[in-house]
């Protein structure tokens, strides 16, 4: 039974390589933070006031 199975090579130990791409726009992570939570806000304030209609 043991015998019967399949094995896969081991592709590099498991390492990974990943090319770092630079991007013309940079954004802080505070920044980020800031613009999801007034995404939120306005989203809460569009159900609020829709909610009227």
């Amino acid at each position: 039974m043991a015998n019967d199975q399949m094995r896969l090579p081991s592709g590099q130990g498991g390492l990974m390589r990943f090319d770092e791409s630079t991007s013309k726009i940079k954004i802080s992570p505070g920044a980020v933070i800031i613009l999801c939570l007034l995404v939120i806000l306005i989203i809460l304030l569009l159900h609020y006031f829709g909610k009227t209609v």
